[in-house]
């Protein structure tokens, strides 16, 4: 008999992890970026930025940035370091892999789910067919069984009947359009031995990168490669939701908290990963273990797409208040990116003044350290530039009808909006660029078109909601 799952059944304190400590063996190392002071009891570093505190006893731990857990002593210490995103977790056992069912849910898409069946063939697979025009037949060879939808339902529910189907410890979700690179699964398993962990996400590559230019864009930028640096998931951080076209999720965590809510057919990821942080789960993303996907890359599905995605941001927020904002940074990084702006000489003397507020009270956060300083000048001047990219990111994406506007009518607008899309455009294209990747010209190009698209869905989805919680930005004291 199969098990109902119904979306959000259970409270957050029922879909908790039963124990957080950490095994022994696990081993904690300190993010290359973090920076140590006063003999390695302050730790800064993180996203956003933190300042950690340890005790001698702590600090005598850890060696060569590196503690293993030994004892209940190193195992808080080692969950301190990693609930503070000032570690990354470094597990030494994994589950067998046939602990895990694959699940995958298609629709008309027979080409793409062979691809993928001979990808995981010797795993026990789950295919759930939503509906396709031409019904799914189980293949000969395999542990692969079919279950159908009559009518389509969309991809939360199919994942959900899947579920219903799995016995094992976990559960893998892949989409019918990727395709599970070498070691995909042995790479993610690992991070299961931390019984707080209850998803884990591999990263999402393109499975044609050069095909055209188009796909060259989506290589570097698609909006499901979360790129080459291992996270925690987060809110507000540097990966703050992971895209449901590949995860490995513990069943009984997944269960706890309701499935996938079917009532959304866009950003149910992201509503997933909220509910599991909220109900005390941790989540991790990892890059070494890596998913190709076969990527949109015909001009009007892909902007469709994208268009497509801006129009989840609505739901989520009134789902998870304050949990999508275009921007978050405090008052004095927004009126110094304001300032600065205007391009006038009161503008850059106002950001000045803002800037050198900043940096007095980190002078004073930090005036028990060694060197503070060069702390709290490196730390303003980090947050300016953060500041800077995410009001031009803003304006160029999530404003940008109001932005357009506003340049109709005012000539220094216009100005600033310029700067800010090439400037930004430009800075994106630098950090993301590979060798044989797009010129600067038609990367810019395509961003802008990006933004576009998304932007429009955004304002799409707020008009539909009849709310602007989505539009909001969290600018704190």
């Amino acid at each position: 008999m199969s098990r109902a799952i119904t979306p959000q059944a259970t409270s957050p304190e029922a879909a908790q992890p039963s124990a957080t400590r950490l095994p022994d063996g696990f081993g904690v190392r300190i993010d290359a970026r973090v920076r140590s002071f006063a003999g390695g009891r302050v730790l800064v570093g993180g996203s956003p930025t933190r300042m950690l505190t340890l005790a001698p006893a702590a600090v005598a731990m850890i060696d060569e940035d590196f503690v293993e857990v030994v004892d209940a002593q190193s195992a808080a210490v080692a969950r301190r370091l990693l609930d503070s995103g000032i570690g990354n977790p470094r597990p030494t056992k994994l589950p067998p892999s046939s602990a895990v069912t694959v699940v995958v849910p298609v629709k008309d898409n027979p080409s793409g789910l062979a691809r993928l069946l001979a990808a995981v063939e010797g795993h026990e697979v789950v295919v759930v067919d939503d509906g396709s025009e031409k019904p799914v037949e189980a293949p000969e060879r395999g542990r692969v069984r079919v279950i159908r939808h009559e009518t389509s339902r969309g991809p939360a529910a199919a994942r959900n009947t899947g579920l219903q189907q799995v016995t094992t410890e976990f559960v893998a979700f892949l989409d019918s359009d990727v395709v599970p690179q070498l070691g995909w699964l042995e790479r993610s398993l690992g991070h299961f031995t931390d019984p707080a962990v209850a998803l884990v996400a591999p990263r999402i590559v393109a499975l044609e990168p050069d095909s055209s230019a188009l796909a060259k864009y989506e290589h570097a930028r698609s909006s499901l490669d979360l790129g080459s640096r291992e996270s925690a998931v987060v809110a507000g951080g540097p990966v703050s939701y992971v895209p449901s076209a590949a995860l490995l999720v513990r069943r009984d965590a997944l269960v706890a908290c309701g499935g996938f809510d079917e009532t959304m057919h866009v950003a149910e990821d992201v509503d997933l990963c909220r509910r599991l942080q909220t109900s005390g789960w941790r989540l991790r993303y990892e890059p070494i273990s890596r998913v190709a996907h076969d990527h949109r890359t015909r001009f009007r599905t892909w902007l469709t797409r994208k268009a497509f995605y801006g129009t989840g941001a609505a739901p989520l927020a009134e789902r998870h208040p304050g949990s999508v904002p275009p921007m978050v940074m405090s008052i004095w990084t927004l009126l110094a990116c304001v300032a600065i702006a205007s391009f006038t000489r009161v503008g850059v003397i106002a950001a000045v003044l803002t800037q050198v507020v900043t940096f007095v009270r980190l002078r004073r956060m930090f005036s028990e350290l060694d060197r503070p300083d060069r702390i709290a000048a490196l730390l303003t001047a980090q947050g300016f530039a953060g500041g800077l990219w995410q009001v031009a990111s803003a304006v160029c994406r999530h404003y940008w009808p109001v932005t357009v506007v506003a340049a109709v009518f005012s000539r220094k607008v216009r100005r600033a909006v310029l700067a800010c899309a090439v400037a930004e455009g430009i800075w994106d294209w630098k950090t993301q660029r590979e060798s044989g990747g797009l010129d600067p010209v038609r990367y810019l190009l395509y961003k802008r078109l990006d933004d576009l698209a998304y932007g429009a869905g955004l304002w799409k989805g707020a008009l539909d909601a009849r709310t602007a919680a989505a539009l909001v930005p969290d600018i704190r004291k």
